[in-house]
């Protein structure tokens, strides 16, 4: 089989021909489906169909897909500032609460079934709360110490699970936000004028100058420096191994509070613009990357669960979500968000959201307290969860 290898700047010129590949058969379709996630996803079914015919196999140096995960997410924390807590603190907790009760949902659920089709039951972690809350990083991490204790196949079956969880959730977001969009007539607030009628605009533009770029690059240079000592003093504190961006966002929302607090102007659009690029690079060399044949190996008691979880995740969000967090346009975008990160990643979650706001106009709120929730409180959550139900089950 002939294996390509591309290095680190050939997979940065991939994922912006995968997004612009994308974004063509996005304009395509009326679904809110990030552009990145389909330029991915069709470059790993080629890259599937190659390995499976035993052509080809296409590697790439993910590098870059680190740090402009980091990025992306450092941007993400220069969006907190005190007022806004205050403002969104209640949407956090509620949205906190409901990812509280699906993590138990879908472990409860994956244990169920796997161990009622004859598997070992603790492989129903695999399908649940390890993969799907915890994303790609935490299916790695316990597959390992799930080995270690026995459970053959763990690592196999969590990182095949992460697989689906990544694809399914960003799949299912986008459009289930806006049939609630659709069907609820909701309108963005920021995009309504006094009469009522919303503002369909699509120019987001704004002006910028060349020193107000640089002051924002080099916040951002800072906030990840600085963070990720933070980011490994949390770790040494807690026990509890947190993705890389934790410490950056924390960093970043601390710069942000302070040059707020002293009076100077704060680059929000240009850091926001950054954040945009580096997440649409990141969201297309993960996908890319992905394995997909690993789902073929999947067993029964796998499929089954997974499938059970899909069914799960589109009840939970189109009607607890949304009813819980307000039944208005940001429930809705919040809802897409909670899909993306319950079945996978927050960089999903905030794609799914992206594609949404995009289209109707933005969300804040839904932008304040997804990230929080889904990259930071929930990991805490997960882990505890994770390691009490092991024990239990062991």
């Amino acid at each position: 089989m002939l294996e390509i290898n591309l290095n680190m700047y050939h997979a940065v010129a991939l994922a912006a021909v995968l997004y612009w590949l994308g974004s063509v058969l996005c304009n395509k379709v009326a679904f809110c489906i990030p552009a990145p996630l389909v330029g991915g996803v069709c470059f790993a079914a080629v890259n599937t169909i190659l390995y499976a015919s035993n052509v080809a196999f296409i590697s790439f140096d993910d590098t870059l897909q680190t740090v402009f995960m980091n990025i992306f997410f450092t941007t993400v924390g220069f969006t907190v500032s005190l007022p806004q807590l205050k403002k969104g603190g209640k949407a956090v907790v509620l949205c906190l609460i409901l990812a509280i009760i699906v993590t138990f949902a879908q472990n409860l659920l994956g244990v169920g079934i796997v161990g009622a089709l004859g598997a070992d039951p603790r492989l129903g972690l695999c399908a649940g709360s390890i993969a799907l809350i915890g994303g790609p990083g935490t299916a790695a991490a316990y597959g390992q110490v799930m080995d270690e204790m026995g459970i053959v196949g763990a690592s196999v079956a969590g990182l095949a699970c992460a697989t689906f969880g990544l694809v399914s959730g960003s799949i299912m977001g986008g459009p289930t936000a806006s049939r609630r969009i659709k069907k609820h007539n909701l309108v963005c607030s920021s995009r309504s004028d006094a009469s009522g009628n919303a503002d369909v605009s699509e120019d987001e533009s704004f002006t910028s100058n060349s020193p107000r770029f640089v002051k924002g690059f080099m916040l951002l240079m800072l906030a990840l420096g600085i963070g990720s000592f933070v980011g490994a003093v949390l770790t040494d504190v807690t026990g509890i191994t947190f993705p890389s961006y934790i410490g950056a966002m924390l960093v970043a929302a601390v710069v942000r509070n302070i040059v707020d607090a002293t009076k100077n102007e704060f680059p929000g659009e240009e850091i926001e613009v950054v954040g945009n690029m580096s997440l649409s690079l990141f969201l297309a060399m993960a996908l890319a990357g992905l394995q997909l044949w690993l789902l073929v190996d999947l067993a029964v008691p796998l499929i089954a669960a997974l499938t059970a979880q899909v069914i799960l995740m589109l009840i939970f969000a189109y009607f607890v979500v949304f009813n819980v967090m307000g039944k208005d346009y940001d429930a809705a975008v919040m809802s897409a968000g909670f899909i993306g990160f319950a079945m996978g990643a927050t960089s999903n979650a905030m794609a799914n959201m992206q594609a949404v706001t995009k289209q109707h106009g933005p969300s804040p709120v839904a932008y304040f307290a997804i990230p929080m929730v889904g990259s930071l409180f929930i990991d805490f959550v997960n882990a505890l969860v994770i390691t009490g139900m092991l024990d239990f089950l062991s």
